[in-house]
């Protein structure tokens, strides 16, 4: 078997700052989930239902919705982010999903998970804002974020159809080679032995829910298209 063939498949999250179904930024992760290399599997965790964070609703039973979120951060090998700019800044619902990822202290789901980030807007100055507010909140979560290529996507309903789509080949391009710069990043990070430790962390978790009555948290896990593969209890 040649090393290709044991390289396990990315588990990318990705994380839209923007609650609108039509968003440009959601259609810019559209259009970049869509580009990514065949090792990388791209899942949009949704954060518009996440309560504002209220450390009262912390406890033996948090939200539904939040442990939710956890267990999805939890399964992932890293988190893309794309995002727009709101008053030079991040979106409220973004800022929350980072608080509830963050949270119980101690617990976050986030720390040291490789990040990548993309800030979009219709305007010219690319959402430079956002881009380096969401960036300032990674020294804190421990999450370290690949520097270079940046992108800062400006006037960016030139760039998409009346679809969502790409126009031009040069977009496409840049996408691309954003994807597989963040694919480079992330094995650089967490290599595939590290990655294989972290599933097994994980499948403790979920198995200690599963137990307990609680089996949302398995769907991450599970897979949903060939191949799969199985092994031993003892691994």
């Amino acid at each position: 078997m040649n090393n290709a063939a044991q390289t396990r498949a990315i588990q990318l999250a990705v994380i839209v700052g923007s609650l609108r179904a039509q968003s440009y930024s959601r259609k810019i992760a559209r259009a970049l989930a869509a580009r990514a290399p065949d090792s990388m599997r791209c899942r949009f965790i949704e954060i518009g239902d996440l309560p504002l964070y209220n450390e009262d609703l912390e406890g033996e039973d948090p939200p539904r919705a939040w442990s939710t979120f956890r267990a999805e951060i939890r399964s992932a090998d890293a988190v893309l982010f794309v995002t727009p700019e709101y008053n030079r800044s991040i979106p409220g619902c973004l800022k929350n999903a980072l608080d509830v990822g963050s949270r119980p202290s101690g617990k976050s789901v986030f720390k040291g998970l490789p990040a990548g980030v993309v800030s979009v807007t219709p305007n010219k100055l690319g959402a430079f804002g956002a881009n380096h507010a969401l960036r300032q909140t990674f020294v804190f979560l421990d999450m370290p974020v690949m520097q270079q290529p940046e992108a800062y996507i400006s006037t960016v309903a030139d760039l998409l159809d009346d679809k969502g789509g790409v126009k031009s080949s040069e977009t496409a391009g840049s996408l691309e080679k954003f994807m597989s710069a963040l694919e480079d990043w992330i094995r650089t990070i967490r290599p595939d032995d590290a990655s294989f430790e972290a599933f097994m962390r994980q499948r403790e978790k979920i198995a200690e829910d599963y137990v307990n009555g609680d089996a949302k948290s398995l769907e991450a896990i599970v897979t949903h298209a060939e191949p799969a593969t199985f092994f031993s209890p003892r691994g």
